[in-house]
């Protein structure tokens, strides 16, 4: 087996920041994730090459080493993500069940303010973070009745803008999207990473299989795909909004009006941007062009995939992602037997299945930043808890101030006088 250069240093501040942000134990499930991913699922069967895949298919198509990894990580993440889902479902449920029984009881049940208690081991800080958070919250009533009137509104107009999106299809979209929207979430809480594009990958499968090819099926799956990325990205944006909030004192209804506003706006100045670069090139979208826009043709071999059923992917696939599903669930439940105290050392599985999307590269960027963050509180704690939120900040800020200059100039046609890229020891070999 020959293992590619697929573990390096890439030199991104963002990443770099975010791994200071993260706990110690995300960081490390990311780089078990890639040791996994990068270190041995691949090697293993890229040596299968011929037997359980064509060897002449492109490196991004699903139906080889590719289709893979993908699905193996969309299935961790489905099992890690609907078994915290079902798990504070039941939880919640439990505890409105003990609180009616306690009520017909006659019983007086000890609540702090908002029902959530303030834990006395929070800093004086937190516990007044807490406090103010939790002193304006939206109702529950409305956020239900927004997601039922968003869901109406939608089955009524899509059908009508996209002939091929059946009406059917969005209501069953918005019965499973909650599910979807609150893995998403959850995984975006642990690891600041958004999955909407991969639960985006689910409904291009089941909504495509479900018309067919001869009803327009690669149309719908991707219409749906929207649709399911949208949700899903809208709870993700919300958890850091409202995380936002909690640290700046803000309320939760102006994070949550303010994200509405923002929304609005994006919905005027996202096609804006989309005609200004179509107009700049008209041949946008074409392998030829400049920019060629790789994610499309992804999407559409995707949807084409999922029109030809299960039976279109490689060999094996499948009952790979059978088995780290289950054992996605079963390291869950290892976590809750041991207790918090006992289970520091379990992995996320959340956190290891973002190197089978994204490479092994920012396993090793956070892991890095980790181990030099892990140093600095041991030499000084207080410093670092301090500082350490400050320079990852300012390593984010920083990076992403960069991004409009550097459109701008990628606009204007400038090209950078130093690039660098990282490439595998044969290819090295090739260009020497």
């Amino acid at each position: 087996m020959v293992l590619h250069g697929w573990f390096f240093f890439d030199f991104s501040a963002t990443i770099v920041g975010v791994g200071m942000m993260c706990p110690h134990i995300v960081n490390i499930s990311f780089l078990l994730g890639g040791i996994l991913s990068c270190g041995i699922l691949r090697p293993l069967i890229e040596t299968r090459k011929g037997d359980w895949y064509s060897a002449d298919l492109k490196p991004h198509s699903l139906q080889g080493l590719h289709g893979y990894l993908v699905f193996i990580g969309i299935s961790m993440l489905l099992g890690d993500g609907l078994y915290n889902f079902f798990k504070v479902i039941s939880r919640t449920l439990a505890g409105l069940f003990y609180k009616i029984l306690c009520r017909n009881a006659n019983m007086q049940i000890p609540i702090v303010e908002n029902s959530s208690p303030v834990r006395e081991s929070l800093s004086y800080d937190d516990q007044h973070r807490t406090k103010v958070f939790l002193k304006d919250q939206i109702p529950i009533w409305f956020a239900i009745g927004g997601y039922l009137a968003l869901a109406a509104v939608s089955t009524a107009i899509l059908p009508h803008i996209f002939h091929q999106l059946k009406w059917y299809y969005i209501i069953v979209i918005y019965i499973f999207a909650p599910s979807l929207a609150f893995c998403d979430a959850y995984g975006c809480g642990f690891t600041d990473w958004s999955f909407s594009s991969h639960y985006g990958k689910l409904a291009v499968f089941t909504i495509g299989a479900w018309a067919g090819a001869s009803h327009g099926g690669i149309l719908a799956g991707l219409e749906a795909c929207g649709v399911i990325m949208i949700i899903t990205s809208a709870a993700s944006d919300l958890m850091q909004d409202f995380k936002t909030g909690y640290l700046t004192l803000s309320s939760p209804c102006s994070m949550f009006v303010s994200r509405v506003i923002g929304t609005a706006m994006g919905c005027v100045i996202s096609p804006c941007v989309f005609w200004i670069f179509y107009k700049a090139s008209p041949d946008l979208g074409l392998p030829t062009s400049e920019y060629p826009v790789p994610s499309a043709t992804f999407y559409y071999n995707m949807a084409k995939l999922g029109v030809e059923g299960l039976s279109a992917l490689p060999k094996g696939c499948l009952k790979l992602c059978f088995g780290f599903f289950a054992a996605s669930i079963l390291i869950n439940l290892t976590r809750d037997a041991l207790g918090k105290k006992r289970s520091w050392f379990i992995p996320i599985p959340m956190a290891m299945a973002v190197p089978f999307f994204v490479g092994s590269n920012i396993a090793v960027d956070m892991c890095t930043v980790s181990l030099i963050l892990y140093v600095w509180q041991n030499k000084n704690k207080a410093n670092a808890d301090a500082f350490g939120p400050a320079v990852a900040t300012g390593l984010i800020c920083g990076d992403g101030m960069w991004t409009l200059p550097k459109c701008i100039l990628a606009l204007v046609g400038v090209k950078p006088p130093i690039c660098m890229m990282f490439i595998s020891r044969a290819t090295y070999n090739k260009l020497d």
